[in-house]
Parts: C-alpha cells; structure tokens; sequence
C-alpha cells in the first residue's frame, strides 16, 4: 500500500485538542445516518421515487461497494493530500449530498449520491481515526478510541434509528438527509478551527491502478451477492452465480498481482506481521457479523412480527446506546489508568453478547419492550467490552507508516462480517418461514377437536359483529392461516437469535486457537529471526 505520513510535533494543542475530537466524532456521525437511512426508510423511499426492489437495491449496493473502497483508498489518499484537509473535504462532501437527495426523488440521480456518501463515508472514517492515533500519544488511545467509537459504532446502532424512526413518523425520509447537512457543516467547521500534527512529507509511489481495479471488481460483486442473494435464492439466480465467479476470480487475479508487486501493490501485507493486527483481523469479521446481525435482527423482529412503528423500532435500542458508551468509558478507563490489557475485555463482551442473544430467542409475538429490554441491555455492554478492545488490539503496535492501511483493512474486514452476517441470517429466515408453516400447517388439520373449536369461536365472535355465516368462517379461516404465518415467523426470529449466539459458541474456541497459534509463530520468528539486507 502507498505509504502512509508520519507525524511530526506542531507544538502545543491543548486548546484545540478538543475540537479537533469533536469534529471527527461528528463527521463520523454524518456517515453513521447516512449508512442506516435505508433500514428503516425503505418503504418510504420506494414509493416516493417509483421504484422496484431490484432498482431500489442499488442505491444499498452502491453506498456500501464505494464505502468499501473508500476504506481502501484513504490511505494512499492521506499520503497525497494533507489528512486535515481530506477528512474535512470528505464531511463536506457527505453534507452536500445527503442534502441534494434530500431534494430529489430521482433514483438515478440518488444513486449517484449514494456512491458519493458512501466513499466520503468510508474515508472519513479512516482518516479520522487514523488523526487520532497520530496526533495523540498511545497512552491516551483508549479514551479517545472510546469516543471515536460513539460515532462510528454506537451512533449506527443504536442512536441513528431512533433518530431516522421519528423523522419517519412525524417527517418524511427527506428529513433524514436534511439532519445530515447541519451535522456536517459543523463537523467542517470545528475540522477547519483545529489543530493536528502536520505531516511529514515523503515522495508517493505510483498508484496501483490494476491491483485498484481488481479489488474494486471484488467488492462491488460480493457486495451485490451478499446484500441481494437471499432475495433471489442465492445460486438459484443465474445473475447471483456469475457475480460470485467473477468476484472470485477477480480476488484471485489481485491477490497474486499483489505478490508480484512486491510490497509496491495496493495492500500493505507488512500489516500481517504483527501479530496483534492479524488477530484483530479475524475477529473483526466475527464482531461485524455479530454488531450488523443483531441491529438487523431486533428492529426487524420488532416491525414485523410485534407491529412496531418506525419510532418505536428505533427506540427499542436507544437505551442500549447508554449502556455502550457507559461500557466504553469503564474499558478505557481500566485500559488507560489501571493498565488493564485490552484483550482481558474481550470474553466479557463475547460471553454478554451470547447472552443476550440466547434471551432474545425466547420472544414471541406478545413480547413488548420491556420483556426485550433486559437483552438489549446486555447486548449494549457487550459491544462496549469488545469493540474497544479489538480496536486498541488491532493499532496500537502499528506505526504510522501502516496505521492508514490497516485502519481501512481492519473496517473492510468487519464491514464484510456485517454484510455475511446479515445475508445468513436473512437466509436462514426465509427458509424457516416457510419450513415452520409446512410443519405448523401440518398440525392444523379440519379434523382436530383444537381447530374446529378455533374455528366455532372465531367464527361465532365474527358474526356477532355483523357478518354473515358464510363470510364469517371463510374469514375465521383466513385468520388462522395468518396466526400460523405468524408464528411460523416468531419461531424463525428466534431461531435466528440463537443462531448469532451459537455464533460465538463456535467461533470463540476457533479464535482462542488462532491466538495460540500467531503467538508461537511470532515467538518462533523472534527466535530465529531473517536478516534482511539494509534499506537504502
């Protein structure tokens, strides 16, 4: 990968310190609202612009495959263009067109929107953590990671939809781009007034256009995959088969144009040296799939099996949000004060979220808020224990040569978890739908003594309210079959939860493995160590 800049002192920023904190916290929470505006808003959205699902679903595609890149292309962008300057072009350009979609119904021009959001969104991000760590001392890294956090993390899963869930039942889906604008220019605005480390400029290497252009073919592919093959039955669809092989291929053809590049491709495989960095790694497909399945998961059970409004959706997971910052601000407190190893966090949170899960898979279809809210609580500590934790495991041993680079890896990896995760879950719902009502169905026989008294008390409580006896029982009919629908459904949901927690069942002892073996390999190299003919 293109090098990144290396820092040099600017003197004292106390002052500014602050501001500088703030205004990548907003500018993260541009791209949080932008990222989760079609989760709630679809409905919405396709009726005002006229769209199909299949037309609709690019402007999902879109944002993610160039969020994707994004976080790839930010660090040979920060080595070309001063980092202040790019993080604060980015936000600008985020405000600018969530506020120009707010003012248009016209889907290919949302698209094209969409695409801008979200490559700003995806280098934003990057740039801004990666500021951070330079401009700041690894000894105050967790708490500032930890407020970092809030917007990147916390904001899209739990404070962006309940925002977007009022705007949507007292607004319209426009307010949701228009509350992006005032964020931005503020967010700009404290970019412009604060102070961080210049860099320290070093000559660019040419820019791998082939390996840029195959990593490109790769995500826009898997991204379409993932996000729409559960829609059309996976490899059942033609269009689905061939994307995967072309993804496939395509991620072949650039992994070994970059070992023939040499260390001069677009990837910076110097990052997997590090121990640490290859953990977090592959924990942070894990964490994607656990963060983006579970905010997937509850909203959804929540408006269409519990009949939910938008707001209320969005509310379910707003007191969650306190939980997660409040376990953020413990963990970096234990990290920064107490000394407290980042990865000593790590089963906490993986033990919580499991929890969690397994409790949410008791809902059923008179579950309330309340009967919810003892898991969402505890899925919100959980996420605090881990993502903080990964983060600081992941960079703190990265200089800033590689800190760019392995920041863009590292949310490429747990935005690809999330989107795995999602599609599996979604699939694994579908399937079960229709597996639970043949069971269900099955069971609901006209000869049962249960269902012919179902059927009389229905249908006697109907014409009691003015139908006649024929339309009353075809009528009790109908609203059986929709009750076995329904539960046919809650039991899908449920099955779903558990499936996130066996998720970790799963993927702890795998991880625990993973670790054991980079840690022999790194003490096996340290011990016979290969000398290298000295740099020019």
């Amino acid at each position: 990968m293109t090098r990144v800049v290396t820092a040099t002192p600017s003197g004292d920023r106390s002052a500014t310190g602050a501001l500088l904190v703030a205004g990548i916290v907003l500018a993260t929470l541009t791209e949080a609202i932008a990222s989760t505006v079609l989760s709630l808003g679809r409905g919405d959205i396709i009726g005002d612009t006229y769209a199909t699902p299949d037309e609709f679903a690019w402007l999902d595609i879109g944002y993610t495959a160039f969020k994707l890149i994004g976080f790839i292309a930010a660090s040979g962008l920060m080595n070309r263009i001063n980092p202040m300057s790019l993080i604060t072009g980015a936000t600008f350009a985020m405000g600018m067109a969530c506020g120009v979609a707010a003012m248009t119904a016209r889907l290919d021009l949302l698209v094209a929107l969409r695409i801008i959001q979200g490559f700003s969104g995806g280098t934003l991000l990057v740039a801004g953590q990666a500021i951070i760590f330079l401009a700041y001392p690894r000894s105050r890294q967790p708490i500032l990671q930890a407020l970092f956090a809030m917007g990147a993390v916390v904001a899209p899963a739990t404070i962006a939809p309940a925002l977007q869930g009022w705007l949507l039942d007292s607004q319209s889906w426009t307010w949701i781009f228009f509350s992006v604008v005032p964020v931005a220019l503020a967010a700009a605005g404290l970019l412009l007034l604060a102070d961080a480390p210049m860099p320290a400029r070093t000559t660019p290497r040419p820019f791998d256009w082939i390996g840029f252009s195959l990593f490109f073919v790769t995500l826009f592919c898997f991204t379409y995959v993932f996000s729409q093959g559960s829609r059309w039955d996976w490899f059942e669809e033609a269009r689905i088969l061939w994307l995967t092989v072309i993804g496939a291929a395509a991620l072949l053809a650039f992994l070994g144009q970059q070992m023939l590049a040499k260390g001069h491709g677009l990837l910076d495989f110097t990052l997997f040296k590090s121990e640490d960095f290859s953990f977090a790694f592959i924990v942070s497909f894990v964490a994607g799939a656990a963060l983006f399945g579970s905010a997937y998961l509850i909203p959804s059970f929540a408006v269409s099996v519990l009949a939910f409004t938008p707001t209320d959706a969005g509310q379910l997971l707003l007191p969650s949000g306190a939980l997660f910052i409040g376990t953020l601000l413990i963990a970096a407190f234990l990290m920064q004060v107490r000394h407290v190893p980042p990865v000593a966090t790590v089963p906490f949170g993986i033990l919580m979220i499991m929890v969690a899960m397994w409790m949410l898979s008791g809902s059923t279809g008179e579950s309330g808020a309340d009967d919810m809210m003892a898991a969402i609580l505890l899925r919100g500590l959980g996420l605090g224990f881990l993502f903080l934790s990964i983060t600081l495991i992941a960079f703190s041993n990265l200089d800033s040569r590689n800190l760019a680079a392995g920041i863009g890896l590292f949310n490429t990896g747990r935005q690809l978890g999330g989107l795995m995760g999602v599609a599996a879950l979604q699939t694994l719902i579908d399937h079960n739908i229709v597996a639970n009502a043949a069971v269900l169905g099955a069971n609901v026989t006209a000869g049962r003594p249960a269902v012919i008294e179902r059927l009389t008390t229905t249908t006697a409580m109907l014409a009691a309210k003015g139908m006649d006896a024929a339309a009353a029982a075809r009528a009790a009919t109908s609203l059986l079959g929709r009750v076995v629908t329904g539960q046919s459904t809650v039991i899908a949901f449920d099955t779903a939860f558990n499936a996130v927690a066996l998720l970790f069942v799963i993927a702890a002892p795998v991880l625990v493995a993973i670790k054991i073996g980079l840690s022999r390999h790194a003490k096996a190299r340290a011990a016979h160590p290969i000398r290298r003919p000295r740099s020019l």
